[in-house]
Parts: structure tokens; sequence; C-alpha cells
């Protein structure tokens, strides 16, 4: 299954438009979750440590199955007292064995094993899981930054053409200098806003590249790849106690937590096994040497068969030891579940509330970016007609665009809120939407461009 899923990414992968020689390459947010699926190194781990676990499982199956062993050896003394016994001594046994009764033991070890398969299978799918939060958050949190870089961008062209025009009016003797520099120190306080945007985006490349698995080419400046799309909200009203639930049901570290209680139990048998009998049969041929010559002819051979058993009687309360440690061990697995079962729990509502705060956040944002556009506009008019100030102009710009970027975070902190309770349900977002659906393809695009057009100051700051 594991298998099939990651040829499929490498599928999605390669069936990419192919760039052109030195072109970057450009991935919606369902290729990035493809190609850090299949390249991931922590997935590539997990993988593995699946392929080691099936290794121990076919360790564990020979049990079952007879074993063919062989054995020989051969001396001669260079000098011996007098003695009638022949100086050589050889002998060579071909046997095979079979278990007949191990006390449990082989059975317990076989089904350690296929538990730990299924364990890994979990490991597996939790990372999984997790990974793709992570790439759908980082996805989310570059295209945040990007946005966030073209807002600073034309704030900062609004306002340098805001000081280019206050120094024409100085110089005719319209307004004052107290403008010009008004002007500049506004411009000034907003370039850092840029610099720390732009930086931000190139921490949000490194962030995304890692999770791909790649690395970073010493020297390059410009970004390896490229994010396809732009900073959208959805509406999604999943239900908490319907998530908790999924939670409880498909979360594969519960179900990974729940296997080591299984492997514990098997464990226990495995252990008692070493207070019962342990009865093997073997079958063989042997070629042995007769050293003493009034017994018989040197050279000696023939079919042998029979039965080998043990049982330890007393081993020093050895077994004892090893059962109350494994007993421990079950406590200690059942109290790992109740713990998960709990913090997958606070999980959830982590999310969930996290995800009603983005809602509502976004709502007010919403509102204040209408209400900053239309104190720009007053502060703007008032200006022209003599009624307000310069400052009065340039503070109701400032707010337009800290609004505009409050608006695009809470955007993001919706989508990552929304991650995150995809993620701590082991459901996707689409599943969780239990209260609302998106219409049709023309509101959803409607709803994206509006989304764009609130993120864009006004064209300048002299206009009416």
């Amino acid at each position: 299954m594991r298998s099939e899923f990651r040829a499929i990414a490498l599928l999605i992968i390669f069936a990419l438009p192919a760039p052109l020689q030195g072109a970057v390459p450009t991935y919606t947010i369902e290729q990035a979750v493809a190609i850090a699926q299949a390249q991931n190194p922590e997935i590539a781990i997990a993988r593995k440590k699946i392929q080691g676990a099936r290794g121990g499982w076919i360790e564990a199956r020979s049990g079952y199955l007879p074993s063919l062993t062989s054995s020989g050896l051969y001396d001669k003394r260079q000098q011996q007292s007098e003695t009638r016994l022949r100086e050589e001594d050889y002998n060579a046994r071909l046997q095979i064995e079979q278990n007949l009764y191990t006390g449990g033991a082989v059975t317990s070890q076989v089904g350690i094993a296929r538990l730990n398969i299924e364990k890994q299978n979990y490991e597996l799918e939790e990372i999984a899981s997790r990974v793709t939060m992570d790439v759908r958050i980082a996805f989310n949190e570059l295209l945040l930054n990007r946005a966030k870089v073209r807002v600073r961008q034309d704030s900062v062209r609004v306002l340098d053409e805001e000081l280019k025009s206050q120094q024409q009016s100085f110089t005719a003797g319209i307004v004052g200098k107290l403008n010009v520099q008004r002007a500049e120190v506004a411009l000034a306080n907003e370039r850092p806003q840029l610099f720390d945007a732009q930086t931000q985006l190139r921490n949000s490349y490194l962030r995304l590249g890692d999770l791909f698995g790649t690395d970073a080419r010493p020297g390059a400046d410009a970004a390896p790849f490229e994010a396809s799309g732009e900073l959208q909200y959805q509406p999604n009203h999943p239900d908490l106690n319907e998530c908790l639930a999924r939670a409880d049901a498909n979360r594969a570290v519960i179900k990974a937590r729940q296997k080591d209680i299984e492997i514990e139990d098997q464990q226990y048998i495995l252990d008692r096994s070493a207070l019962r009998p342990h009865v093997r049969a073997f079958s063989g041929y042997e070629v042995y040497s007769e050293r003493d010559p009034e017994v018989g002819q040197e050279f000696n051979y023939g079919y042998v068969v029979g039965i080998n058993a043990t049982w330890n009687i007393f081993d020093g309360f050895a077994t004892k030891g090893r059962m109350q440690a494994t007993r421990a061990r079950r406590q200690a697995a059942v109290e790992a579940l109740a713990a998960a079962r709990r913090a997958v729990a606070s999980e959830v509502r982590s999310a969930f509330f996290d995800l009603e705060q983005a809602d509502r956040v976004l709502e007010s944002e919403t509102r204040n970016v209408q209400t900053a556009d239309e104190a720009l506009e007053i502060a703007k008019s008032n200006f022209a007609a003599g009624l307000g100030t310069q400052l009065d102009t340039l503070q109701a710009a400032s707010d337009v665009t800290r609004t505009r970027t409050t608006r695009l975070s809470a955007i993001y902190l919706h989508n990552v809120a929304l991650s995150r309770l995809a993620h701590a349900c082991a459901s996707s977002a689409e599943a969780l939407d239990f209260g609302s659906r998106i219409k049709n393809a023309k509101s959803e695009n409607r709803n994206a461009a509006q989304a764009a057009d609130v993120a864009k100051p006004p064209g300048k700051l002299s206009q009416q």
C-alpha cells in the first residue's frame, strides 16, 4: 500500500510539465505534498524501519521451519603416551532439526514481529500526515510572505511617489519643509518592513525545501522553485465532537500505542516460555572415526535420528525478573495510550479553537479594511480641502497597509489551523467541512479575487 502511494506520488511529480532548460519549476500545493511524500527524509527513514520490521518477521518465522546444519571435526596428535588409541579423530554430520514444542516461544516471536510491522506502518502514516501538514503550513506561509512583499513594495512605491510630490510642492513654495520631512520619515519607516518581508520569504523557501528533502544550492540567490496560486480563504465549519470522534478512531499515533500493548502481551508469553520444556526432533547422516581399535573399525557412518528436550528447572529467577519487567512495560504502554489519546484530543481542540479565532479575526479585519479605505478617502479629501493635515493622510495610509497585512495573516492562520485540524483528525480538510461547501467554481474565484483586492494598497495618496 505504501509503495503504491509512493509510486503514485512519483508519477505526479514526473507528470508535471517539463520546464524549459534553466527555468524554475512551479508547484501547486498538492504537487508540493506529493514531492514531500516521495522525497522527505523522515518518511524515507520510516519506510526503512518497515523493511527492518519485515526482516524481523522473516527471522521469527524461521522457528516454524526446519533448520539444516552441518558440523565436522578433525584432529591428529603429534605425539602421545603409550596407548592403544588411534592418533587421528574425525567426524562430520549433516543434520536437520525441527521444533516440536517451544512453550509458545515461536508463536509469540512471530506475533511480536507481525505487530512490529503494523506499528511501523502506523508510525509511517503518522509521519506522512505530519509532513503533509507541515508542507501545507509552509506553502501557505510562503504565499503569505510573498503577498506581504507585494503589499510592502506597493506601499514603498506609493510613499516614494508621495515624497517626490511633496518635494515638488516644496520647490514651488506650496508646502513647507515639514511636509517633506514627514514623507521622508514615512518612507524610511516602511522600507525596513519590506526588507523583513523579503527575508521571511527567503526563509519560507528554505523551510519548504527542507521538507522536500532538497539541498540548497551554494551561492544561489534565486528560489529553487516557485509556488503557484495565491493565499485564499475558503469557509470551513467542522463540528468539534465529530472531529474528536474521527481523531480517536483514525489517528495513527493512537493505533501505534495500541500495538505497543499487544507487543508486550506477546512478550510476556515469550518470557513465560522459558519455564516450559522445549522439544526438538532431529535426523541426519554422520561419518565418524572410532579411536579405540578394540571397539571397532576406524571408519564408521550411518543415519541418526532422535529427540532433544530441555527444561530449565531453576534459572536463578531470571525468567521471573523478565516477566516482571514485561508487566511493568505493559502498564507503561497503557499509560502511554491514555496520554496519546489526551494529547490528540487537546491537539484537536487547540486547532479547532485557532480555526474559530482566525475566522473571527478575518471577519473583523475584512470590515476593518473597508473602514480603513473609507478613512483614507476622507483624510485625502480633508487635506485637499484644507481641513486636514498631511500627517492625517500618512497615518490613514499606514492603517490601510497594516489592516490589509493583518487580513492576509488571518487568512494564513485560518489555513494553518485547518491543516492542523486535518492532521489531528487524520482526515482531509474537505472531509471536515460539515457546515459549508463551495457552491461552484465561480463563487470560489470571486472570493479569491476579493481576497487579492483587499490586500492591495491604494495607487497613490494624492488621488481624490
